[in-house]
């Protein structure tokens, strides 16, 4: 029977044929609010995927008990990325060499923890690779992840807009040259750096996301460059950094501009010469990666203003992309709507109803503040909540942000990126009364990264629960 404690935490599955390490995952998990359901095979596993859906996955690397080639637990995480793609998948294994790290990185791994554990590491890497909302509610990736952060599937590119970029970035997929991709929060970059790295050359080897905006200072170095036996008190063993990960393939650095100054020379050296090394380490290592970084925030303006270094984004920006926001889409929003309708009527077993002219007409005139992410998130609530037949305009539950008046596109146009993030900000704090963490939910960015802006424009919110 599987390990379960049934309560409204985020569930997590572990998988691993020893008993006493799932007992000893279970308290680990129950005292951080998590719900934990074991595995003790990879059949078994695959069996509790196919019923039920989980906020991540602890899969070991070996269950039988003269082998410890990793080859199990490799083809069990091809296995369970294919089935749910957008499951954050973590490796157990004892890592006795760089490869095998790669290699469940390039199956489909987004991270990995070495045996034995260390507790505060475990619940770490679930605090970054757990979205907030699901480790609140418990409840599975909305459509919206699974599209933006997921497969190619529902990936519109009809609108002139769309169709201009995806025309230079075929110029520059199959290249080694740096993309800076630029963009409001839910654009869907994280998507196009995906396609990138699956068109190019290196497709064959790892694609290792690193989501800036959710590294504390003391954290940067050992996650981007690992660290030796000893670099600090918690460090009882050898581990390699997303650069020695991402040798031979692409390495996504999401959320760059919330990169502090104090780690940009770093990062540089590490780009610049493809140099680094581990903390505590005075050995250097050479890899060869792609960078592929995304931001929303005016790195220009950053410049300028002495928070980001120049040479660094000059590193970045190779070959500079930006992303459209939804408004800027308009022949998207429609064929978008259909597709998100369908596949959630498809997810939760409902009829799939028609989109009639006043439906259209509402979301045509929509501001889209959460871009593609928001419009998924109404459609999969559209097929959830709208009965049989034909969709109403309430349906889709947009009155709690009014659309944007005609007369205001314009004048937004005529905005520098900074003044329009300060808008955005100022009306998220108001509509949800100064509440930090709705707010940044809605803005579809961390908390972490939402005290930064916050910071930055010399804005205040009052943080009530």
């Amino acid at each position: 029977m599987p390990d379960q404690q049934r309560n409204a935490s985020a569930r997590i599955l572990v998988v691993d044929d020893q008993s006493d390490v799932r007992e000893a995952l279970q308290m680990l998990l129950k005292f951080a609010d998590y719900t934990m359901t074991g595995a003790s095979s990879p059949e078994e596993a695959l069996a509790l995927l196919e019923r039920e859906h989980y906020a991540a996955a602890l899969v070991d690397m070996n269950y039988s008990r003269d082998t410890t080639s990793g080859a199990e637990g490799l083809a069990l995480i091809a296995r369970i990325n294919a089935l749910r793609p957008t499951l954050p998948v973590i490796a157990m294994t004892a890592w006795a060499n760089i490869e095998l790290a790669v290699e469940a990185m390039r199956v489909g791994a987004t991270d990995f923890i070495e045996k034995p554990w260390q507790n505060a590491r475990v619940l770490g890497v679930l605090e970054m690779r757990i979205p907030a909302e699901r480790r609140r509610s418990g409840e599975r990736h909305s459509l919206a992840q699974d599209l933006l952060d997921g497969t190619d599937a529902g990936f519109i590119a009809e609108s002139a807009a769309m169709r201009r970029l995806m025309d230079d970035l075929a110029r520059v997929t199959d290249s080694d040259a740096s993309v800076l991709l630029l963009g409001e929060n839910g654009t869907g970059k994280s998507l196009i750096a995906q396609r990138l790295h699956r068109g190019s050359s290196r497709r064959d080897k790892a694609f290792v996301r690193v989501d800036i905006g959710g590294l504390t200072p003391t954290l940067f170095e050992a996650e981007l460059f690992g660290h030796v036996r000893g670099a600090y008190t918690d460090a009882r063993q050898d581990r390699a950094g997303r650069f020695e990960l991402a040798d031979g393939g692409t390495l996504f650095l999401d959320e760059i501009g919330n990169l502090p100054s104090e780690q940009q020379p770093k990062l540089l050296r590490a780009i610049e010469d493809g140099e680094f090394e581990r903390l505590g380490s005075s050995r250097t290592r050479r890899v060869d990666v792609r960078i592929i970084a995304a931001t929303n925030a005016d790195l220009d303006a950053e410049v300028a203003a002495g928070r980001f270094r120049r040479d660094l984004l000059y590193r970045l920006n190779t070959f500079q992309a930006r992303v459209p926001p939804l408004v800027e889409r308009r022949d998207d929003i429609l064929p978008l709507a259909h597709h998100y309708l369908a596949l959630a009527c498809r997810r939760y077993r409902r009829p799939l109803p028609t989109l009639g002219n006043e439906v259209e007409q509402a979301l045509l005139g929509y501001a889209w503040p959460g871009n593609v992410r928001e419009l998924a998130h109404a459609m999969e609530r559209a097929a959830l909540l709208g009965g049989e037949g034909r969709l109403s305009a309430a349906d889709l539950r947009l009155h709690a942000a009014a659309p944007m008046p005609a007369h205001e596109r314009p004048q937004l146009e005529r905005m520098r990126l900074d003044e329009a993030e300060a808008m955005l900000l100022r009306a998220a704090l108001e509509q949800h009364q100064g509440n930090l963490q709705r707010a940044a939910d809605q803005l579809g960015i961390t908390r972490q990264s939402l005290y930064r802006r916050l910071e930055k424009h010399g804005l205040r919110g009052d943080d009530a629960d």
